[in-house]
């Protein structure tokens, strides 16, 4: 289980570095801040980037979640007990299944319409969701002590 914690760490890790390199203005995927929202947004008139305190909301949360697995697995200590480690560490999963199910709803579809996040969404972001959320459970459930 180690080796599936260093990976969901890894791509966390990977994601939580996007959030900052767009919280510090990158565009990426896009050529410039209108096309990178309609590429990472979605949102029908998004046309900006979310601000900078949002995206690095979104990365202190996402590199909290990446030390998660690796604290469950016993990669380094922590004063927190395993049963509490593996109970969040599920929460955290049912957070990214719910919005990696909520990728391919209707709803969610109409909610974000822009292009190409809607296809980049069912094709990379809700699959992607819905793997690290799968990583969580599987580590939560295989971790809980006996």
């Amino acid at each position: 289980m180690i080796v599936l914690a260093v990976i969901l760490s890894f791509v966390l890790l990977l994601i939580t570095t996007l959030h900052i390199y767009w919280g510090i203005g990158g565009i990426w995927p896009g050529t410039d801040a209108r096309s990178c929202a309609h590429a990472v947004v979605g949102f029908r008139g998004v046309d900006e980037m979310p601000s900078p305190v949002a995206s690095f909301a979104v990365a202190a949360c996402l590199a909290l979640a990446t030390l998660w697995p690796l604290a469950l697995a016993g990669v380094f200590a922590t004063p927190f007990p395993k049963e509490g480690l593996a109970a969040t560490a599920l929460l955290i999963g049912i957070v990214f299944l719910g919005r990696g199910v909520a990728g391919f709803t209707p709803w969610w579809r109409r909610l974000t319409p822009e292009q190409p996040f809607a296809r980049l969404d069912q094709s990379l972001y809700s699959p992607l969701c819905l793997l690290i959320g799968l990583s969580f459970a599987v580590l939560a459930i295989t971790e809980f002590p006996a």
